[in-house]
């Protein structure tokens, strides 16, 4: 296969799909997860399958059966670090709208780059119910930063200092809302714990910037794409062939 999942794939509870062995399932599922700390390729496909451990279905184990057959076929694939890479840090963050079928939470995705390299990414269901594309674009990006301050701290002890750290988003609703210190109808319902993000843009820690969507490359943490969509963002995070 030449992707992780089917555009078509759209994974639910199926309580009348046939059941199948949740030891197997669940060992499938932990040896894919080991595999994700160097391809961040499967990242999403598998988080979206590792929901279904308590009560796994035919279809299921299907879903994660293409991810082998992916790796079958893309089994040299894998992250280039440059050692010309300069030191500075970005972030993308995207997310996916109420896309989860078990519960109308959606889909944050980050990532993180040291230069051009890729170092840190992950893919995860939000943790509340977002009512707006906007505030779960919104969500998304707090949690980016979060990660960017982490690693700005981190990297601090080696000496590296960064000033205004670019987060690229692609939602100029989430961008005006962090940018914007007054609170409207439109906004107040939002989780103050979110409003750490306009904090730390209010600081000067961080830079939001408007990235179009072909261009998002943490779009590849939050649904299936179809084939040109999805090699295009592969390549862009650093994921290829060795030289």
């Amino acid at each position: 296969m030449a992707t992780p999942m089917s555009t078509q794939t759209a994974l639910d509870a199926d309580e009348e799909g046939e059941v199948v062995d949740q030891r197997e399932y669940r060992g499938m599922i932990g040896s894919l997860l080991y595999l994700t700390a160097t391809r961040p390729d499967i990242q999403f496909a598998v988080c979206l399958c590792a929901r279904f451990q308590a009560s796994p279905r035919l279809s299921h184990r299907q879903a994660v059966k293409r991810i082998f057959r992916y790796l079958k076929y893309t089994p040299e694939l894998g992250l280039w670090f440059s050692s010309a890479s300069l030191l500075s840090l970005r972030g993308y963050s995207d997310a996916d709208f109420a896309g989860c079928r078990l519960e109308p939470k959606s889909t944050s995705g980050t990532c993180q780059f040291l230069g051009s390299s890729l170092v840190s990414w992950s893919s995860r269901k939000q943790s509340s119910v977002a009512t707006s594309t906007t505030e779960a674009e919104y969500i998304a990006a707090t949690s980016c930063c979060s990660q960017l301050l982490w690693m700005k701290s981190t990297l601090s002890d080696f000496g590296l200092s960064f000033r205004k750290i670019p987060l690229l988003v692609d939602s100029t609703s989430a961008i005006s809302i962090a940018k914007n210190p007054v609170l409207h109808s439109r906004n107040k319902h939002i989780d103050v714990r979110f409003h750490f993000l306009r904090d730390h843009y209010e600081k000067g820690d961080i830079d939001l910037i408007h990235v179009e969507t072909e261009n998002q490359l943490a779009d590849i943490f939050t649904k299936p794409l179809d084939l040109s969509s999805f090699a295009h963002l592969r390549g862009e995070l650093g994921v290829c062939y060795p030289f």
